[in-house]
């Protein structure tokens, strides 16, 4: 039980929590009709079995650096609470699982997914290279509507690109909030992210502005999809308050409530846009 708990610390499973309401509500949206429970299993699996591979291959390719930081040398890889080879074997499990899991949903599922995996390996490397890292993991959560509507109808709609945009840049957004904290850190060691290139202000302006993308994207979904009624409207208008409420904790001065903006608020954002959907589709 210990070793197990050491792996949930490693990949932060209960922030599965972010993206996992979303997806299910994509599901509610994008189903032509509602899924078997067994093709419904699968694309759940598919999604818990990705994030935990991308999250073990940031910590195995982050290693190097999280041992510098002050806020990661505890993390259990860092610490020795697991080995590089528990984590390799961690990634060898969770990838199968996941490719196996496109393969039971359907053949095009199966396809598609080497593409997730060179994206849930690139966005580690990608602070060596880019000043916007948040962009490569939110093209990640992009996908994850796609690739519902993949599963469920074999096809892409514009539905499931607007579900995309709206997941991509609201985790685009939260990621250079949550980058805040490893502003100097970065700078010292010559990791690259939005705060980096346009300082703490800029970096909460452009930040700002995804979370308005978002908005936006869900409000013309909401528009154009004849399945979407009045209870999906007042959920959006929910999250805005929320996101807005996000947002004034953080201040340039005062960067001590990121991890409530990040893990608290986040949580809600994503439970409540799937809880207003469900009301919605059972009306």
């Amino acid at each position: 039980m210990e070793r197990l708990r050491h792996y949930a610390e490693l990949v932060k499973f209960e922030h599965t929590i972010f993206a996992l309401p979303f997806a299910l509500a994509s599901v509610l949206i994008l189903a032509e009709e509602f899924p078997s429970f067994w093709r419904l299993f699968w694309i759940v699996v598919a999604l818990v079995s990705a994030r935990t591979l991308g999250m073990a291959f940031n910590r195995l390719i982050d290693k190097p650096y999280d041992a510098l930081n002050p806020r990661s040398r505890d993390w259990p890889l860092v610490s020795g609470k697991l080995s590089e080879e528990d984590v390799k074997k961690l990634i060898l499990l969770s990838g199968g699982i996941f490719v196996l899991s496109t393969l039971m949903i359907n053949f095009l599922a199966f396809l598609l997914s080497p593409v997730v995996i060179l994206l849930l390996w690139l966005y580690p490397y990608s602070k060596r290279f880019t000043h916007f890292p948040h962009l490569v993991l939110g093209l990640v959560y992009f996908l994850i509507p796609v690739a519902v509507d993949v599963a469920l109808n074999a096809s892409i709609s514009v539905q499931a690109v607007l579900l995309g945009i709206a997941m991509a840049s609201w985790v685009s957004g939260f990621d250079i909030l949550y980058s805040l904290q490893d502003y100097e850190f970065d700078r010292e060691h010559g990791l690259k992210s939005v705060p980096v290139r346009f300082g703490i202000e800029g970096a909460l302006r452009i930040s700002r502005g995804l979370h308005l993308t978002t908005l936006f994207a869900l409000l013309v979904l909401g528009f154009i999809s004849s399945k979407l009624g009045f209870v999906y409207f007042l959920g959006v208008i929910s999250l805005s308050f929320f996101l807005a409420y996000e947002h004034s904790l953080i201040k340039p001065y005062d960067l001590s409530k990121v991890n409530k903006a990040f893990f608290t608020v986040n949580g809600y954002v994503s439970i409540v846009f799937f809880i207003t959907v469900l009301i919605d589709y059972l009306l």
